[in-house]
C-alpha cells in the first residue's frame, strides 16, 4: 500500500511517499523524483488548474492509496497561510484517493514515543512529511 505524507509550507506541497506492506509490517520510503509541487500564483486559475492537475498527476502515477496532510492551526502565532488552506482543499477533493488530515500533536507525540531512523535519501525538509505518514495510527502500532 503505497502511503503519501505531506507538509504545506508557504507555496510548497512537500511530498514523502512509502510502501507499507500491512503483511510483513515493512515500511520502505520511495525515493521519488518529484519530492515538491508548488503553488505558483494562488491568485491565477491557469495556476491553480495546473496545481490541481500536478497534483492528481502525481497521485495517480505513483499509485498512491492514501494521503496524510500535516494539519496547520487555524489562527494564532502559528496558523497556516490562506494559500496553503487553498492547496489542501485542493488536494482534498483530488479524484485518485482518500485523504486524512494528522495534527502536529499527533505527529510530535510519535517522534518523542519512538526512535526515528530517517532512510539517508529523505531530504531534511520532507522530514515532517514523512512523520505525518509513520505517525498515522495504522502504522504506529507496528513501530
Amino acid at each position: 500500500m503505497k502511503l503519501c505524507g505531506i507538509e504545506l509550507k508557504a507555496s510548497n506541497t512537500i511530498l514523502s511517499v512509502i510502501d507499507f506492506r500491512e503483511d510483513d509490517d515493512i515500511i520502505d520510503y520511495i525515493d521519488l523524483k518529484i519530492k515538491k509541487i508548488t503553488l505558483e500564483d494562488d491568485e491565477s486559475q491557469e495556476d491553480i488548474l495546473k496545481f490541481s492537475s500536478s497534483i492528481n498527476s502525481f497521485l495517480k502515477d505513483n499509485e498512491i492509496e492514501k494521503v496524510f496532510i500535516k494539519k496547520r492551526a487555524k489562527k494564532g502565532t502559528f496558523s497556516g497561510g490562506a494559500v496553503t488552506f487553498k492547496m489542501e482543499g485542493l488536494i482534498q477533493i483530488n479524484s485518485e484517493c482518500e485523504v486524512e488530515l494528522i495534527s502536529s500533536q499527533s505527529i510530535s507525540s510519535f517522534e518523542k514515543k519512538n526512535t526515528i531512523v530517517f532512510p539517508t535519501k529523505l531530504k531534511k525538509y520532507q522530514e515532517q512529511s514523512y512523520l505525518s505518514v509513520l505517525a498515522t495510527k495504522r502504522i504506529k502500532n507496528i513501530i
